[in-house]
């Protein structure tokens, strides 16, 4: 997941890290990128409060100030424990903001003889329309582009960040994409066009949330009608097994793809994406986050994370299902549980009564393996497959 926080932690409303954390329990992402943090203060905010507010599962890399110019927003990344190492840091000043450049090595069982790294780069361009502004954020890219040469050409790369392009006819857009670079980059998505303020590409704006910025006293209004956020890989992983981006999981999230010029939290919005998600959607940041899913075909070993993990407290009659799931709460008092898949995902939210048992309609839902999970800071985790 890429977002821009809009100036986090100080813009309005206060006490957004609540806020975060309930958009991150509807995704749980593996690697977090973030645009626009302010201090270092506003990353612990989010360590602690957003994404281990229940279990200690996520460090974050070292916040440094902006090298490049005046202005006090960064980016950062954050990134699961026990997934990944954080091997390295770098910053790479710009004539405006800085690229900030991380290499995350995966936790896999050949760690060893055959390690697979993430070249992490996490970018703001320069914003605004006009030659100039143009000029400015192809000269940050060719920084990036510059830095590729540096690299393994095999290696993995993700550029992501907030990249305020207008369209796929920008110098920086095509100069990110050129097929001569030392390491060829593509739009997952693969959506050219002149995507400012055009309906047909309602579907991947990500900005504005909001139709108007006055309640908030920062960030843009306007509605959704921008495509400006963006997470670019390397061509090597639309093919190679040992990393690969999924396809059609690249998604402007909370955007349901009828949102045009409207906030994104409008009643006409309505879709997969649901109204509490797109509400917090709205008061956290005026843009909204990109995700995209990643498989590697290496075995994952989780790291030790040192946390207690907690026993459920409710039970289910059978943890192989076909139609209904049954679930009996053991609490003194009703529970919420949730139905999450295997990339953190949460598909749908149950109200369980105290003592009795309660049948919960799977049907819909793909064959697979899901995690039951009671949304506290206590809750405990049944898995359950779904045949």
């Amino acid at each position: 997941m890429c977002y821009n926080l809009l100036e986090f932690p100080e813009a309005n409303p206060q006490n957004r890290e609540i806020i975060l954390r309930d958009i991150l329990d509807e995704y749980s992402p593996d690697i977090f990128m973030v645009c626009e943090l302010q201090s270092g203060l506003g990353a612990d905010l989010i360590v602690n409060n957003s994404l281990n507010y229940s279990e200690d599962r996520y460090r974050r890399a070292t916040f440094v100030p902006n090298q490049s110019g005046g202005a006090n927003l960064q980016q950062l990344l954050f990134f699961r424990k026990d997934k990944f190492i954080l091997e390295n840091e770098e910053v790479i000043s710009t004539n405006v903001r800085d690229i900030n450049h991380y290499t995350l090595k995966l936790s896999t069982a050949d760690v060893a003889n055959n390690p697979v790294r993430i070249e992490i780069f996490i970018t703001h361009l320069k914003s605004s329309t006009g030659g100039s502004n143009e000029q400015q954020r192809l000269n940050m890219v060719q920084h990036f582009t510059n830095r590729l040469e540096t690299l393994d050409p095999n290696a993995f790369v993700i550029f992501a960040g907030d990249l305020n392009l207008y369209s796929s006819t920008e110098p920086a857009y095509i100069e990110l994409l050129d097929p001569t670079n030392a390491i060829v980059m593509i739009d997952p998505i693969n959506t050219p066009g002149a995507w400012t303020n055009n309906v047909n590409f309602q579907g991947v704006h990500t900005q504005s949330t909001r139709i108007s910025s006055s309640p908030f006293g920062a960030g843009s209004g306007g509605g959704l009608d921008d495509r400006f956020d963006f997470v670019l890989i390397s061509e090597n992983m639309n093919t190679n097994p040992l990393l690969h981006y999924i396809p059609n999981t690249y998604k402007a999230f909370g955007n349901n793809g009828n949102c045009f010029n409207l906030s994104i939290n409008d009643s006409n919005c309505n879709g997969l994406f649901g109204e509490t998600l797109r509400d917090n959607l709205y008061y956290m940041s005026d843009h909204l986050p990109v995700v995209m899913d990643l498989e590697t075909n290496e075995e994952i070993v989780i790291l030790n994370t040192n946390t207690v993990q907690n026993k459920p407290l409710f039970k289910l009659k059978n943890t192989l299902v076909t139609e209904t799931l049954s679930i009996e709460n053991n609490r003194p008092f009703p529970i919420t549980v949730a139905i999450f898949n295997t990339l953190g995902q949460r598909l749908k939210e149950f109200h369980i009564t105290t003592g009795e048992n309660t049948q919960i309609d799977v049907s819909w839902m793909p064959a697979g393996l899901y995690f039951l999970n009671e949304i506290s800071p206590k809750g405990g985790t049944v898995k359950f497959v779904k045949e």
